[in-house]
């Protein structure tokens, strides 16, 4: 009973070699974090989605681009980025119209031009955390590894004194050891997944921006080429 109660896993932490305990205290922290980080990526990217699906079926259900332009620039603190990305086009389509330029070349280059500048912004919002997942997943594992071999080579330095040693002595300076490759484990696994899951979700993100910048380029330039004078209607 005594041998069970010196096994549990809060025992082997607590008797643990400083060393060992310092990286057990490094990887729970580290687990904390990354599980912060994937709530907030998780709801960032569902309202990034939302937001994107409401723009997207307002743009197509046939509301002239100045009408769009215009509800835009008063909801610009709470628009979704592809919502964002054509508000840029469109700012700098006006201004180019406003220069007299009426070249449809210039107009549609100046206007694809901030919109990919855009896009750039918006997916570094969108990718932001994403790299600490990554480290998180990648180097968890060893800082578990490194506890473990440290705390191994703890337990059989104190081995050294005794006469004779048995699985009974052994074992709770291995069991120590273990424990920290366990919490590494822990703390990798969750963002393993979490890394690969939003990885995809971005790209997705990514294809379909992409695309809409591609469909409001064909637009303008079919509007040009209608109504060289006026391009404020699908």
């Amino acid at each position: 009973m005594n041998t069970a109660a010196n096994m549990s896993i809060i025992s082997l932490v607590l008797h643990a070699s400083w060393v060992v305990q310092l990286v057990m205290l490094l990887l729970l922290g580290v687990s904390v974090a990354s599980w912060a980080a994937i709530f907030r990526k998780l709801f960032a990217l569902a309202r990034v989605k939302r937001l994107n699906d409401e723009f997207e079926r307002e743009f197509w259900s046939g509301t002239s681009l100045n009408d769009l332009y215009a509800s835009a620039a008063q909801n610009a603190r709470n628009a979704g980025p592809m919502e964002r990305i054509f508000a840029s086009g469109m700012r700098e389509y006006q201004k180019l119209r406003e220069r007299r330029i009426a070249d449809p070349g210039t107009l549609l280059d100046g206007a694809r031009r901030a919109m990919r500048a855009s896009f750039q912004r918006e997916m570094d919002v969108v990718e932001s955390s994403l790299s600490f997942l990554g480290s998180v997943a990648s180097v968890s594992p060893y800082v578990g590894l490194f506890g473990t071999v440290w705390g191994i080579m703890h337990a059989f330095t104190g081995f050294a004194g005794m006469e004779q040693v048995t699985l009974a002595t052994v074992a709770p300076g291995i069991a120590e050891a273990l424990v920290a490759t366990a919490i590494g484990l822990f703390a990798a696994i969750p963002a393993v997944v979490a890394y690969n899951r939003f990885a995809r979700d971005i790209d997705r993100v990514a294809t379909h921006q992409e695309t809409f910048i591609e469909e409001f380029s064909n637009i303008l330039q079919r509007n040009l080429a209608a109504h060289p004078a006026s391009a404020s209607g699908h």
